[in-house]
């Protein structure tokens, strides 16, 4: 059977935004058979543009009292034992023998060690909620056959926060992150569906806990979604083992739907471990935790990225905002002072070589798709400006330099997404 010509054109236009290969040609990535399989490494550049997006996702948190903590990347066995991560998924774990013949896992999850951080003191209820945060890696023991690209890791980049809350307080915080998701997406013009993620009842088996304890966690997560009004999809057997989420699914420029942000309601993880707090009347109440991830994982998320934008970043997240191109080598020495006044500004900039045709070095600009190519001659010395290509638009004409980093710092600070 032939296949349709919007099925041809479907696939091309994957190709095109494939981040696999994006990923190569902008200098984002790259991996090693020395290294592993699902081992990405990241370059300069893209190292960058993931520090631009985990700085944004820290500027958000910031505004509702979260503060940074740092955790290790293993533990003994007997940390996940209390968990209830090593009776779940003790075959996706990898595993450290220490010459005492003691056994550690790399980990998996965050959570335990932010507990551990936690369970450092006693903790009144004029202290809580408590909100940690952390950007680290996290390692699942992944098959060979399922890794693909940044979708499909071993070592996976967590944008992770842990707040530890009394019951009043579990609404208002889920609320406050809704509003962080929100933000953070609706920057990148990146549409959200909710989905509740349910345990299923019929395997009981899979989950920590009660049944009356899944029943009032479900129960606050659907209020909370009921109050802001969303309209969402429940899906049993999406659950994590400890609790029901509130999952964000967005979707790409190629119609594609991915699970990105997500929040989860942990009433049984705090009963493992006996977190309590001393409330107002002297006594001891539960503590409650709440997990939340904005990217999720890191990896997963600058694939859907790379692909949404075909790797054409908006020139906030742009790892070279500016190339400045001189017509011939006599033109080099006042293209330089041009680049250097724009590095001052914390603009990122690139000077070309020379030595290369015009002609040449502007396609390569555009071929790495850079958001703007500065072009300077006999003409732009003579009037100290510059003549801007801007990605997608071409020749603009002919401007001073003032103007150009006054309209481009706007454009940064206002992070629009062309």
């Amino acid at each position: 059977m032939p296949r349709r010509k919007s099925d041809k054109h479907l696939e091309e236009k994957s190709q095109k935004k494939d981040h696999k290969q994006l990923g190569i040609e902008l200098d984002l990535f790259t991996f090693s058979e020395l290294v592993g399989g699902g081992l990405p490494l990241w370059t300069p550049r893209g190292t960058l543009l993931r520090d631009l997006l985990d700085d944004y996702v820290w500027e958000l948190r910031k505004k509702y009292g979260y503060e940074r903590v740092d955790i290790p990347h293993l533990a003994r066995k007997e940390l996940y034992e209390k968990s209830g991560h090593w009776e779940k998924f003790q075959d996706d774990l990898f595993r450290i023998t220490t010459r005492e013949k003691r056994l550690f896992v790399v980990k998996p999850m965050n959570c335990p060690h932010h507990i551990q951080i936690f369970m450092r003191k006693k903790w009144s209820f004029r202290e809580l909620p408590q909100r940690y945060a952390s950007t680290t890696k996290i390692y699942r023991d992944e098959q060979s056959g399922e890794l693909s690209g940044l979708v499909r890791v071993r070592s996976i980049t967590q944008d992770d926060a842990h707040v530890f809350c009394n019951m009043a307080d579990i609404e208002t915080e889920i609320k406050y992150i809704w509003e962080i998701v929100h933000d953070f997406y609706g920057t990148f013009g990146l549409p959200l569906k909710l989905r509740l993620s349910l345990r299923d009842p019929k395997q009981p088996k899979q989950y920590l806990g009660d049944k009356k304890v899944w029943d009032d966690a479900e129960k606050i997560l659907m209020k909370v979604a009921k109050d802001k009004k969303a309209k969402f999809v429940t899906a049993k057997g999406e659950a994590a083992f400890y609790g029901p989420k509130l999952d964000f699914m967005t979707t790409d420029s190629l119609g594609r739907e991915w699970q990105v942000a997500t929040i989860q309601l942990d009433l049984n993880m705090p009963r493992r471990f006996n977190l309590t707090f001393t409330n107002d009347q002297g006594g001891q109440s539960d503590v409650y935790i709440i997990h939340a991830a904005i990217m999720g994982s890191i990896e997963r998320f600058m694939a859907t990225l790379i692909e949404h934008y075909a790797g054409a970043f908006p020139v906030w997240l742009s790892p070279v905002q500016a190339q400045v191109i001189a017509v011939s080598r006599k033109h080099q020495s006042y293209a330089g002072k041009i680049t250097d006044a724009l590095a001052k500004e914390n603009i990122r900039v690139e000077l070309t070589d020379s030595n290369e045709t015009l002609g040449k070095r502007i396609r390569e600009g555009e071929t790495q798709k850079i958001p703007y190519l500065l072009i300077v001659g006999d003409k732009e010395i003579k009037s100290n400006s510059i003549a801007v290509r801007k990605r997608g638009k071409g020749d603009i004409g002919t401007v001073k330099l003032t103007k150009f980093i006054d309209d481009i710092k706007k454009e940064i600070t206002q992070k629009a997404q062309n």
